[in-house]
């Protein structure tokens, strides 16, 4: 299955190319005066740029969740992602959060500053408590 945005990266480049006004063909290689060449990198160089900001904004938009158990700790919360068994120790809005509940976190990924290299999820807030974590 092809993702939304690469349907619609192949879309606008198709209709770019479909905008060149059909002339008659001349022996010189040139439609209106401009050659096929230049005519085909510029909708080449257009449709990448329309490819590059499409895939950075779908990069970007993505809402980021981690979901898994809070524990309390001696230096604060942290929570273990359920998808990758990484422990991240827990920052930023922590309001709402409960020790001992399994729950999705939305936020996003710090990278690790200092000698001990602690993973760090910089909390934005809850999306969904879960209640509490089974054994």
């Amino acid at each position: 299955m092809i993702p939304k945005y690469v349907s619609a990266v192949l879309i606008i480049a198709l209709s770019l190319a479909l905008c060149i006004p059909a002339e008659a063909q001349s022996s010189s290689g040139t439609i209106g005066g401009v050659g096929t060449g230049t005519i085909v990198g510029v909708t080449v160089g257009v449709a990448a740029g329309v490819a590059v900001i499409a895939i950075v904004a779908v990069h970007y938009s993505k809402k980021r969740v981690i979901t898994g158990c809070v524990s309390p700790g001696a230096n604060g919360m942290t929570v273990t992602d359920e998808k990758d068994k990484q422990i991240y120790a827990l920052s930023g809005n922590t309001t709402g959060i409960k020790p001992g509940d399994r729950m999705k976190l939305k936020g996003r990924k710090v990278k690790p500053k200092g000698p001990d290299k602690t993973l760090v999820w910089e909390a934005k807030g809850v999306t969904k408590d879960f209640g509490v974590c089974q054994p």
